[in-house]
């Protein structure tokens, strides 16, 4: 039986993790600063980043999890942000725009049905599955670009320290949701630690041009 302090180190490592991950939009946020344009890029992925920390939210208030409902905050926080310096500097701000409303009505909905909703136990179900499904669906975007890297035989397109951040940050969320026997943060993560392992094994399968000619300096 593993004691609630050994618990608690675990999820604060993780939260303390996450909140790393999270910070990595700085960077990008960054980036469309210095140029002064977003380009092509699109805002979709803290949209949608948005909607789940949301929902993982709600779904820690429900639980009574206090390490999912601080991270979560901060996630959510973090991501209006950065969607506020994405319309700056993107000339397609009303599409954005529409984007994050759409987002934010359908977030309200969701509270709302766990609010309303006269089963608890029932509507706590519901919002782990759509937080569940929704991470999944995270977990599985980068597989069209994982085809590509198979197919020319080069990582050199996949960003290795992001890779390892969702890795160690995955399996401290699945270790953790197995302590706690709830299926709906082991599975995605589960998930997510195959995934980013599989990614990681691509970097030893086929070593990037850029690794290539390190070992020629």
């Amino acid at each position: 039986m593993v004691s609630t302090a050994a618990k608690d180190l675990l999820a604060t490592s993780a939260s303390i993790c996450t909140a790393l991950q999270f910070l990595a939009g700085t960077l990008v946020c960054r980036k469309f600063i210095k140029n002064g344009t977003t380009g092509d890029a699109s805002a979709l992925a803290f949209i949608t980043c948005l909607m789940s920390c949301s929902f993982w939210l709600r779904y820690g208030q429900m639980i009574g999890d206090f390490f999912v409902v601080c991270v979560n905050i901060f996630g959510a926080l973090l991501q209006i942000f950065y969607i506020v310096i994405f319309a700056l500097f993107s000339v397609k701000k009303a599409l954005i725009l529409k984007q994050f409303v759409g987002a934010i009505l359908f977030i309200s909905g969701v509270y709302a049905y766990s609010i309303v909703h006269t089963d608890r136990i029932k509507a706590t179900d519901h919002i782990g599955f759509l937080s569940c499904s929704l991470t999944i669906l995270f977990f599985a975007s980068p597989l069209t670009m994982l085809v590509h890297v198979i197919k020319e035989k080069n990582t050199d397109s996949l960003p290795f320290p992001v890779i390892v951040a969702s890795f160690v940050v995955s399996c401290q969320w699945f270790v953790y949701g197995t302590l706690l026997e709830d299926p709906f943060m082991e599975i995605p993560n589960f998930m997510g630690c195959i995934l980013s392992a599989f990614q990681l094994s691509l970097f030893v399968i086929y070593p990037g041009k850029k690794q290539n000619a390190a070992h020629f300096i």
